[in-house]
């Protein structure tokens, strides 16, 4: 970091925020990352009001975030950007995260049943939109992250694999057959030879928010709340859906590219219900 940024004036900049930024892309970070860094550094840089970047100001911060009732998953991801932001200014100091006992469910409202999964592709068919139908069925059936889908080529579907470069990680994922036909005939009505299949008018590869906000619109068609429909909770169902079939925590790891088997883990959290009939079965009340 060129210490210059803050040493004349002792403030988060828009400069020092741009080499923030420059940093983050150095480091190979996913875009979506990047843009979830920012935006906490953003709201960590109105919150000082020009005052300078501090331990205090650190602490303050994190009060001001619990102080507002956010989630402690949602206080502990802004934490995580303002202790990167820390380390790229060469301040030296760390804010400690909120403590929270690992959820053994997951909330009603967030679990996304194959039901469900099933009327939201059959709402984008009714709707005409065979590349929101097809991204979804990529993206839930071969556990890909919305991020990787610009790896999804005309040629790893004639491969049958694709190989994704990310996080300074290289892996490769196996495609099913099925999914491969359905993704050469796209590629044959779409005229696309070769590169990325899931692409905008203008032939770039889909953004996180252009796909957010197309599966967001097919909630009240297909009757599903929208608090259950973005495109990491498709990632989520895959996972549920490989883990019963093979109970194999490892090898699920591998496939969703997780360095540590405790972030697999937080994928496989029952819904509510499952729980409590869980609880119900063990028949310890007379």
């Amino acid at each position: 970091m060129d210490h210059s940024l803050t040493q004349a004036a002792g403030r988060l900049t828009p400069a020092v925020l741009a080499g923030f930024a420059a940093q983050l892309r150095r480091e190979e970070r996913a875009a979506g990352t990047i843009e979830n860094y920012l935006r906490a550094a953003r709201q960590f840089a109105g919150f000082l009001a020009g005052a300078p970047p501090t331990i205090e100001a650190a602490l303050g911060w994190k009060a001001a975030l619990l102080a507002s009732h956010r989630a402690p998953a949602t206080v502990n991801a802004k934490l995580a950007s303002l202790n990167r932001l820390y380390g790229f200014l060469g301040l030296g100091c760390r804010v400690s995260f909120v403590r929270v006992q690992r959820r053994i469910f997951r909330p009603a409202q967030r679990q996304l049943s194959q039901q469900e999964y099933g009327r939201l592709l059959a709402a984008a068919q009714k709707k005409g939109d065979a590349r929101l139908g097809l991204l979804m069925e990529t993206i839930c059936s071969a556990g890909i992250r919305v991020s990787e889908l610009r790896f999804i080529t005309a040629e790893a579907a004639r491969l049958g694999r694709a190989e994704i470069h990310l996080k300074g990680k290289i892996r490769v994922i196996l495609l099913p057959g099925r999914l491969c036909r359905k993704l050469l005939r796209y590629a044959r009505a779409q005229k696309i030879a070769s590169g990325p299949l899931f692409v905008t008018r203008g032939g770039a590869p889909m953004g996180r928010r252009l796909i957010w906000r197309q599966m967001k619109a097919l909630c009240k068609a297909a009757r599903v709340q929208p608090s259950k429909v973005f495109p990491h909770n498709l990632r989520h169902l895959f996972a549920t859906s490989f883990y019963k079939a093979c109970r194999d925590l490892v090898r699920l790891a591998d496939v969703l590219g997780h360095s540590s088997l405790e972030t697999t883990r937080l994928y496989l959290t029952s819904s509510g219900e499952e729980h409590l009939r869980l609880l119900e079965g063990l028949r310890l009340v007379c």
